[in-house]
């Protein structure tokens, strides 16, 4: 197992006791972070802690679906009593603002960021052999803050922007209020950016695999500005080219010639994670270890089912939409490498299959050791053919939309869009590349976020309301509203200020 994954900077929070906010409390047993940083090795442990805290189910690990999937039109769930019916609330868009794993994911997110203020306030006070090793961890950090508040600006819009150590309670009442997406964006952008002048490697590998390198960077700052065109607005044009810019940076610095090369169905082969070459930033976990493996592939394994692990499993499995099973093209590989359906008559329904680990290590209590993927060159490929479509590129769009579809064995778009099938379903480019993600994508909690940028809230309203609401369960599609586009600020952190910490509309 990596040093870094397995190290958890546990209570290295030491913060003013305050109401339950985005802010974690003190911890009495914590190490003071006087003692803490005080060598390289401090640092490290501290930086390791940063990327400890992505890997939770109520962060951006493997079984946060929850929040991005189920609101999305890819998964959901049927059973709407369980856990009081919190869970249901989220593809069943009803959820309130006292929804407690919804809370849960706001503070897991503001954790992770607070591990970071807290190094970039204090790694100043150490001394390091080099000036570069000190960039390189600091890079790492400013990464990982940004990818957080990404999370945290297109879920919820304005929020609380910090990026300094809170050491009193008069702080953290300072720091309690909303800030514009405009301004949570320019402070993504400049960690990234800051991040970009280190010395890091392009792709990290060997012990260092699952740790930060240029591409992700590039790649998460292309999607940043990806993201920013379609939701502020004021500087479409030069925020798609500086999209392009950095998303071919990320693209230029792949490890292999072609897409094609790569099996689809290597990529998530357990046995052959190591020397993935698709992989840019991934969580790694370790197969056979009971607190750092991955539970994914038994999570999802349905009852009466084998193919995701040995261990048994004894309900439904993770549920996909009939929507998302339609949208499969025939004959598409990708279908059958990534959901099953499970004949059981207690089941009776499509369960997900795209993470198997059924290896001896991983055994009949399912540690499996799949990774969790992040970013991947698939992703970019496909954001840089909706970036050239926006900006009117289209051939160079379609070219990239072919590397994807050839890699699966797809047709290319010029003859997939002279069949009537395909082109009833996917009229025009733009949907024809919301399609291509949805089904290379599947599963790793990017579809959301791909709807949300692909379309204006009114747009997505009518999108949602389009659909079958057969194809979705007992989840109803009639709920989704304006509202949607943002959650809820949890009740407890509105209450801190109602005036400062307002509530999204709707809600």
């Amino acid at each position: 197992m990596k040093k870094y994954i397995v190290l958890v900077m546990a209570g290295l929070l030491p913060l003013a006791a305050c109401k339950k906010s985005f802010v974690d409390q003190s911890d009495p047993n914590a190490i003071s972070v006087d003692n803490y940083f005080t060598s390289e090795t401090g640092v490290a442990q501290a930086v390791n802690g940063a990327y400890a805290a992505l890997r939770g189910s109520n962060n951006i690990g493997e079984n946060s679906g929850l929040f991005t999937d189920e609101r999305s039109d890819d998964t959901g769930r049927d059973d709407a009593q369980s856990n009081a019916g919190e869970p249901f609330q989220f593809g069943n868009f009803s959820i309130l603002a006292g929804n407690t794993y919804l809370l849960a994911h706001w503070l897991d997110l503001y954790q992770a960021v607070t591990r970071c203020n807290i190094i970039t306030s204090n790694i100043d006070k150490v001394t390091f052999s080099s000036a570069n090793v000190k960039q390189e961890y600091l890079a790492q950090t400013e990464f990982i803050r940004a990818l957080m508040y990404f999370q945290l600006v297109r879920k919820w819009g304005a929020i609380p922007l910090v990026t300094k150590q809170l050491n009193s309670s008069a702080d953290v009442t300072a720091n309690t209020y909303r800030q514009s997406e405009a301004v949570v964006y320019a402070q993504i952008v400049a960690d990234l950016k800051n991040a970009l002048t280190s010395d890091l490697p392009n792709l990290q590998s060997g012990d260092n695999a699952g740790r930060v390198g240029k591409a992700a960077i590039n790649g998460l700052l292309g999607q940043v500005y990806l993201t920013m065109a379609s939701t502020l607005a004021d500087n479409k044009t030069d925020d798609l080219n500086n999209a392009n810019t950095y998303l071919s940076a990320c693209y230029n610095m792949r490890p292999f010639g072609n897409l094609s090369d790569i099996p689809y169905a290597n990529v998530f082969d357990v046995s052959k994670k190591s020397t993935n070459p698709e992989a840019i930033f991934e969580i790694v976990n370790k197969q056979g270890d009971i607190t750092y493996s991955s539970s994914i592939a038994a999570n999802n394994q349905a009852l009466g089912e084998t193919i995701n692990s040995q261990k048994i499993g004894l309900g439904v499995g993770g549920n996909v939409t009939r929507d998302l099973i339609n949208d499969y093209e025939a004959n598409d590989p990708r279908a059958a490498f990534s959901v099953k359906y499970a004949a059981n008559p207690q089941v009776q329904d499509y369960f997900i299959t795209k993470y198997r680990d059924v290896s001896a290590l991983a055994g009949v209590n399912g540690y499996g050791g799949n990774n969790t993927p992040v970013m991947r060159y698939a992703d970019i490929i496909l954001m840089l053919a909706e970036v050239n479509m926006d900006l009117g590129n289209n051939a160079a769009a379609i070219q990239y939309l072919d590397i994807v579809r050839a890699r699966a064995g797809m047709p290319s778009y010029e003859i997939s869009i002279a069949n009537p099938a395909y082109a009833g379903k996917y009229p025009t480019l733009k949907l024809a590349i919301l399609h291509e993600r949805r089904v290379e994508l599947a599963f790793e909690h990017q579809r959301w976020f791909d709807l949300i940028r692909f379309f204006t809230t009114d747009e997505l309203v009518a999108f949602f309301h389009a659909k079958s609401q057969s194809a979705f369960g007992n989840a109803k599609l009639a709920n989704f509203t304006t509202k949607d586009r943002y959650y809820p600020i949890p009740l407890s952190e509105y209450q801190l200020n109602p005036t400062k910490m307002y509530q999204n509309p709707g809600y």
